[in-house]
């Protein structure tokens, strides 16, 4: 009987420490892998070349694509990712305050200016009296297409509208223009449809279209580029991980900056 206490006990011991290491070796490889969530464009696509340097680090990169604005940050929340990189900061704030969450940037990577783009008019000159313009329906990005087609002359808001401007606070439209607010990802869609239409650059670039050949854009030191940078974010208390640094001393390495400035020609602004 003392024989087989012995053994079983030899064996309890065994089992813990094999479960021990085990723990131990997936706890070093979580402290090595960082997920982190993105949309396709051009978020992904930067995302990968920050792979490749964190690999140099003996980081390994876990990129998932979202093809919404919701996911990702509830995923961050939950913890189910560490990061994401889709949104910029007015969306982040806006988010937060609507949902509850606890979601923090750790670092302001890029800006996408918006762009006016033709559809059936090629010409913001000749666009004509009641010409259909198409901007996104989401409150941020509404309130950017406003503010750019201010700038153009073709409407005036009011005055304390900002950043929080719709379509109700257009106090002068000379031309008639009439608006058709449209999801983001659909804008590039609406362009066949449309006289113009305003585009986020993220869209505009998975459409195919160069912030070259935009009728007009938002300039990069204004206020909406400020306002709109996107960033690196992760749930409030993990940014001081060692993993979460990692991932934001690669993301704004030489390496990411040379790439944005080479791969999108401007419709992608490097704010590091």
């Amino acid at each position: 009987m003392k024989k087989f206490i012995s053994l079983f006990a030899a064996l309890s011991l065994t089992a813990v420490s094999v479960f021990g290491l085990a723990a131990c070796g997936r706890s070093q490889t979580d402290d090595k892998t960082i997920k982190i969530g993105a949309s396709p464009t051009p978020h992904a696509e930067i995302l990968q070349v920050v792979k490749e340097v964190l690999e140099k680090d003996g980081y390994t990169l876990e990129i998932k694509e979202f093809n919404d604005y919701v996911l990702p940050n509830t995923a961050t929340e939950s913890e189910e990712l560490d990061a994401n990189y889709f949104q910029h900061l007015k969306y982040l704030d806006d988010f937060n305050t609507e949902n509850g969450t606890h979601l923090v940037s750790v670092a302001n990577v890029h800006y996408e200016p918006l762009g006016i783009y033709a559809g059936k008019c090629d010409s913001l000159d000749a666009l004509p009296d009641g010409a259909v313009v198409s901007v996104p329906n989401d409150t941020t990005n509404e309130a950017r297409a406003l503010l750019l087609l201010e700038a153009q002359g073709l409407i005036t808001l009011r005055e304390d509208a900002g950043l929080t401007a719709t379509v109700l606070d257009i106090t002068e439209n000379k031309k008639g223009l009439k608006f058709q607010e449209i999801e983001a990802a659909q804008l590039v869609r609406s362009l066949e449809d449309v006289d113009i239409a305003v585009i986020n650059g993220n869209y505009a670039i998975g459409g195919g279209l160069k912030i070259a050949d935009a009728l007009a854009a938002e300039a990069a030191d204004s206020d909406a580029g400020k306002t709109y940078t996107n960033a690196v974010v992760v749930k409030e208390g993990n940014e001081n991980k060692e993993k979460i640094q990692a991932l934001v001393k690669a993301i704004c390495s030489e390496e990411v900056r040379a790439f944005i400035e080479e791969e999108y020609e401007g419709a992608v602004v490097p704010q590091f």
